[in-house]
């Protein structure tokens, strides 16, 4: 499961209760709202600051949004990280997560959790466990049960992660066709298509030439080849972000959520997710947000 983050829409908000502190905020709707996205449709992704501290950007119901929790930091700021599963309600969710270190090498676990009483959050958990070394210059983690993709310098990786006695275990890397995966910026799983040796993963993101793009992966032969289709020729070479999400009542479609480094973001709607074409995908630029925390996809 790929739990999309549920963000509040407030303006700058500190509440003390019981040693946390919550701060929440977003844009009005009236400065957000972007027309060709229906309102229907959500997105989200997790980010962080140079400080460590965790952040969600999101837009959803024509608004923008930026939830942090107090206590949700960690040490250092991911190269590339990834959400694996999530559960939850309107007071509680729990999150298991992949973050790459900057220096070390390794990919570690990261168990959040957190809970909301008399309207406060508080996080009860919140660690991040070493799992395999070998993760040095990786810049994208991309997950779609049971293979985590991974781009490290030129070269696109497929990792299998289990389960062996309840333990987060990931494979040995197998390196995939291509040698110019250094120009991919943004990389997200979508879903899989087709059953049996016919089954292909198929992942969006952008590329430094501004191309948005779609990729096939097959599942059981993934070394043979990849097929590509590009969905938007130019427009998208500045987005260090991308994310999807998912439309109540568009179920077909899909918005996309696109920050850059300098904290500017866009939203578009895909009306068709898959039909292997950009020609249906509208919407536009956000402004500039101050979204300059390092965001990752989703």
């Amino acid at each position: 499961m790929r739990q999309k983050s549920i963000l509040s829409a407030a303006s700058a908000l500190a509440v003390a209760a019981t040693g946390i502190v919550l701060i929440t905020s977003s844009s009005e709707a009236s400065l957000a709202a972007v027309g060709d996205v229906p309102a229907d449709c959500s997105v989200f992704t997790a980010a962080y600051r140079a400080d460590g501290q965790r952040v969600s950007y999101g837009y959803s119901g024509s608004k923008t949004s930026v939830t942090s929790y107090a206590g949700d930091k960690l040490a250092w700021v991911p190269t590339a990280h990834q959400q694996l599963g999530g559960s939850g309600d309107t007071d509680t969710f729990n999150s298991s997560e992949l973050a790459t270190h900057p220096t070390d090498g390794y990919v570690y676990l990261q168990q959040r959790s957190a809970t909301r009483t008399d309207g406060v959050w508080k996080m009860t958990k919140n660690t991040a466990t070493r799992v395999k070394a070998g993760f040095g210059g990786t810049t994208i983690l991309a997950w779609g049960y049971p293979y985590l993709y991974r781009v490290a310098g030129t070269a696109l990786y497929r990792h299998t992660v289990t389960y062996p006695n309840g333990v987060l275990t990931i494979s040995a890397p197998v390196k995939l066709p291509g040698t110019a995966w250094n120009t991919v910026k943004t990389l997200v799983f979508e879903r899989t298509e087709g059953t049996g040796t016919a089954a292909v993963d198929v992942l969006i993101g952008s590329k430094s030439n501004g191309e948005l793009k779609e990729w096939r992966i097959k599942r059981a032969t993934p070394t043979s080849s990849i097929a590509s289709t590009v969905l938007r020729s130019v427009g998208w070479g500045a987005f260090t972000s991308l994310s999807t999400g998912y439309c109540q009542n568009h179920p077909n479609g899909r918005p996309l959520l696109a920050i850059t480094a300098t904290g500017s973001a866009s939203v578009h709607f895909d009306a068709n997710k898959t039909d292997r074409s950009g020609a249906d995908i509208k919407g536009g630029s956000l402004g500039l947000l101050g979204w300059t925390a390092r965001a990752y996809g989703q």
